[in-house]
């Protein structure tokens, strides 16, 4: 959606399909992170979107056992939005949408699910498409994929991601929010258990992390269980736990990390979780492929307004382009993923903290490393795209 406004923008014809009739899902990527907010600001847009509802988290923080510990502070961070704007994803994707028809050249199909690719001499020219009233076949000069961590686009090209692996599941689910319960956004690890909470105003949204697999073991014992282990976690949720009537108020995201060796052959590019998943540590997987978005626009909207077909030279630059920023980020997602997250699903008993996340509360400019990284990332697009 980023990239078709972006072209639309530039004065190029574009097509998005979406093969729901609606962007209500919920348990999406909600977290808009600075790098976002601030490409919003290069738009002009910053301040009419903020007028959306939403929470503001300027701090990250977390409890290990009984010590509670401020691991990230925003504050500090270049450009007017120094926080994460907590919104569901459909209305930044309704938003987004709003402003791309304003473009004459944009245009939003609902109801069509791309299941193909229409191939000429080794050159993607388009796609093929599923809708209400039978397939239809779609020509462009350029085709991308942004269709998920199981894209049928990717799939079609021939790409297989390389698999790096992630030891963990998520469980989300919502709990409702009282007027006297804290406003931050915060995760508590203890007792062999991770659960993170996101401030959404009228309620919680939770992630409880699992080792990978676990899922059917754990409905096995039955959804009591868990509502014990959240209780256990966050005692001031103990009442609320009737919340989480049966499994079916209970979504399982299956983690992967994973990122294409190629994302690109002549007439086609993959960007977002088509290239690259990304781990949910730090929430940064809606806001890296943002970033590919405007990357590819910046680079491919020249070439694309003249009407003629894209060079691979200039494909092949979006990935030279956004791919160290990708793999430090997986690095990074990793290595946590490796050396905390493991070893606390592992263990059982009172946490202890470990003194190099204790320093975080007695050297404050330290919190300023988490916070970039997971606010801006290790490569911050601006838009310089033009504008039609």
């Amino acid at each position: 959606m980023m990239l078709g406004f972006l072209l639309a923008r530039a004065g190029v014809e574009t097509l998005v399909l979406e093969k729901h009739a609606d962007f209500l899902r919920d348990f999406r990527g909600d977290t808009i992170h600075p790098s976002t907010l601030q490409a919003m600001d290069d738009l002009g847009l910053l301040d009419e979107f903020l007028k959306l509802p939403h929470q503001e988290a300027r701090q990250l923080s977390g409890k290990i056992g009984d010590e509670t510990i401020l691991i990230g502070d925003f504050s500090h961070l270049p450009g007017r939005a120094k926080f994460i704007a907590l919104m569901p994803q459909w209305d930044f994707l309704n938003f987004l949408a709003g402003k791309a028809k304003l473009y004459p050249s944009f245009r939003l199909m609902m109801n069509a699910e791309a299941n193909g690719l229409v191939e000429e001499n080794g050159v993607v020219e388009g796609v093929t498409a599923e809708t209400p009233d039978g397939q239809i076949r779609v020509r462009a000069a350029l085709t991308v994929a942004a269709d998920g961590r199981h894209s049928i686009l990717r799939a079609k090209a021939g790409f297989v991601p390389e698999n790096i692996g992630a030891p963990m599941d998520v469980l989300w689910f919502r709990v409702s929010r009282r007027s006297d319960d804290s406003s931050e956004t915060f995760g508590r690890i203890d007792n062999g258990q991770i659960l993170v909470m996101l401030q959404r105003g009228t309620y919680w949204q939770c992630a409880y992390v699992i080792a990978k697999g676990c899922f059917e073991e754990l409905k096995r014992q039955g959804v009591a269980v868990l509502r014990e282990k959240i209780a256990e976690l966050a005692p001031f949720l103990a009442g609320r736990m009737a919340e989480i009537k049966s499994w079916d108020d209970v979504r399982l995201l299956s983690v992967t990390v994973d990122r294409l060796p190629l994302w690109h052959k002549p007439g086609f590019l993959c960007i977002g979780d088509a290239a690259h998943a990304m781990s949910p540590i730090g929430g940064v997987g809606v806001n890296v492929a943002v970033q590919d978005s405007i990357a590819a626009a910046n680079i491919l909207a020249p070439a694309l307004r003249k009407g003629e077909p894209v060079p691979d030279s200039l494909l092949a630059a979006v990935q030279r382009r956004r791919q160290p920023a990708v793999k430090l980020t997986q690095a990074v997602q990793v290595f946590v993923q490796n050396k905390v997250i493991s070893n606390v699903l592992r263990g059982r008993g009172k946490m202890k903290v470990p003194w190099v996340v204790r320093i975080f509360n007695y050297v404050p400019w330290l919190r300023r490393l988490p916070a970039r990284f997971v606010g801006l990332g290790f490569r911050t697009e601006r838009v310089r795209s033009p504008q039609a």
